[in-house]
């Protein structure tokens, strides 16, 4: 007797191996059977007929933590097939923090992440997991995150990390790790994070190195000075050098200003990998990123955290210096008519307009705009980039999208950036469009391929226990879908649109995704 059986199915098992018609007897939060179970008995039976099995995504990189913390259901994920996600990117989230330090950096992170509540205990990993296990409908994973950390230490200040500073940083990755996170995040644009060096990285990689884990890594864009080589990139791969620790680089990819040019993006990275350094990566199939607005502003107006930040932008003299040099540092981002106002909470009839337009529509220069939109938003502003409008630029970062994925250090992460009514499409999109558009369009990885970057790859780099495959004894994580009709409807015209083809998905044995709409049931857990 089954509690679910799902039938007449082409299984997908996530090891990369061929496809194969069988069954799959799920009891309790187990896969229990495989094989032809047309005679067995269950409580409830999932036509999968003309459909493909397969584990459950796993996403490397995403931003859910505040959004799942106010909506459980993640619609947008689990309508993808996501199962688990993993959470602590680039540096920044909300764990291990005091209650005045979580206040801080919930109010800075507010424009990326939204607004959960306030009252949350985030003093450790291992109260961070238990504010979302059996409490939300998908898997989370978490990467304790360097920034976070810093601020826990240091304060939101830019000053070094004296011994004591440093010896308490290790011990909360150390515990952050022995409590059940997968590895340790640095990032690259998110205060206080960035006032930390190259040499400080090296001490905090030395403990997730002794921890046998893994550290993930968004290449450095602020305070490149203070890098090794002045690159983001080089500095990441010369910690691994130093430390011997596993590292992983995230959404490293061409964009819509470099396509075409993956040879030289990946050349450090090859040079790296043939001296030994353990190095992987992961992709979302998006030409262009996202972030949070007050991200972009100068260091030195970074530095005391919100309270400060907000007091520099409304005092007068510093508004003048800042008028003389933010064009500058915003175009060393995106490019101030790429910039995109995803979300705006008091000026939402804003979100969807470029910066430029937005300055236009109050009658003010670009830089006051976004200034004065900064206090009146309380600093909580996302953005996005705009994508190309030649369109051999959107085809060949397509193209070179899927070249990296055929790599077999590649995975896929979605980057999923909830907050706001323009969102960025791969929010809605990532894992589809992989798996339809591109899988059909280029014809590059099999299917077989693809669903393994999506599934074991990423279980086995961050050591997720028994998820990522169809197999006897592993957690039913599943995702049923239709190989030939799957595919993303998400447009950066029009990004909360959810995909079609994915009828099914299962987390630990729990409908969660039933005929494409969500059930309701909140069966994710703190993994591993």
């Amino acid at each position: 007797m089954f509690d679910l059986i799902i039938s007449g199915g082409s299984v997908v098992d996530g090891s990369g191996s061929a496809m194969y018609r069988a069954d799959v007897g799920i009891n309790g939060e187990y896969v229990d059977a495989i094989g032809d179970l047309s005679s067995a008995q269950t409580a409830r039976i999932i036509d999968a007929t003309g459909l493909v099995i397969s584990p459950g995504f796993i996403d490397t990189h995403t931003h859910s933590e505040g959004a799942l913390l106010t909506d459980s259901q993640h619609a947008n994920g689990l309508r993808q097939g996501i199962t688990t996600l993993i959470l602590g990117l680039d540096g920044m989230s909300y764990a291990p923090l005091s209650p005045d330090n979580y206040r801080i950096h919930r109010h800075y992170l507010g424009g990326l992440l939204g607004d959960p509540p306030e009252d949350l205990d985030m003093s450790s990993v291992a109260a961070f997991r238990a504010n979302y296990h059996k409490k939300v409908a998908i898997n989370t994973a978490y990467l304790v995150p360097q920034g976070t950390v810093r601020l826990e230490v240091a304060g939101f200040r830019d000053i070094p990390l004296d011994q004591h500073a440093l010896a308490k940083a290790k011990r909360l990755i150390r515990e952050g790790i022995e409590q059940g996170a997968v590895g340790f995040s640095t990032g690259g644009a998110y205060y206080p994070g960035p006032w930390g060096d190259t040499q400080e990285f090296i001490e905090l990689c030395k403990t997730v190195q002794e921890m046998d884990s893994v550290y993930v890594a968004e290449p450095r864009r602020a305070n490149a000075s203070r890098a090794f080589g002045g690159d983001g990139v080089l500095e990441a791969l010369e910690i691994a050098r130093q430390t011997g620790v596993k590292l992983h680089l995230s959404h490293f990819r061409t964009d819509h200003k470099n396509p075409g040019t993956i040879e030289d993006r990946l050349g450090p990275v090859d040079a790296a990998k043939s001296e030994g350094i353990d190095c992987t990566l992961d992709i979302y199939p998006y030409p262009t990123g996202s972030s949070i607005s007050v991200s972009v502003l100068p260091s030195y107006v970074q530095d005391g955290g919100p309270e400060a930040i907000l007091r520099r932008l409304t005092d007068p003299a510093e508004r003048q210096k800042l008028r003389n040099i933010l064009s500058e540092e915003f175009e060393m981002s995106v490019g101030l008519d790429e910039v995109v106002f995803t979300y705006l909470p008091k000026n939402s009839h804003l979100e969807g307009m470029t910066l430029p337009d937005v300055a236009t529509h109050l009658g003010t220069t670009v830089a006051d705009a976004l200034c004065d939109l900064l206090v009146d938003e309380n600093l909580k502003i996302g953005y996005r980039g705009a994508p190309p409008h030649n369109v051999a630029n959107w085809r060949q970062h397509n193209l070179d999208c899927m070249n990296l994925l055929s790599r077999p250090d590649y995975m896929v992460c979605s980057d999923i950036t909830p907050a706001g009514s323009f969102t960025h499409p791969r929010s809605f999109g990532a894992f589809p469009r992989f798996l339809g558009r591109f899988r059909r369009e280029f014809n590059i990885l099999s299917l077989e391929q693809m669903v393994h970057r999506m599934t074991d790859r990423p279980a086995q780099r961050f050591g997720l226990t028994k998820r990522g495959r169809i197999e006897k004894g592993h957690y039913a994580d599943v995702v049923v879908f239709d190989a030939e009709r799957i595919i993303d409807n998400a447009t950066y015209d029009d990004p909360r649109q959810f995909p079609t083809g994915i009828p099914f998905v299962v987390v630990n044995g729990q409908v969660a995704v039933d005929h494409e709409r969500c059930t309701g049931v909140l069966a994710g857990q703190a993994v591993p």
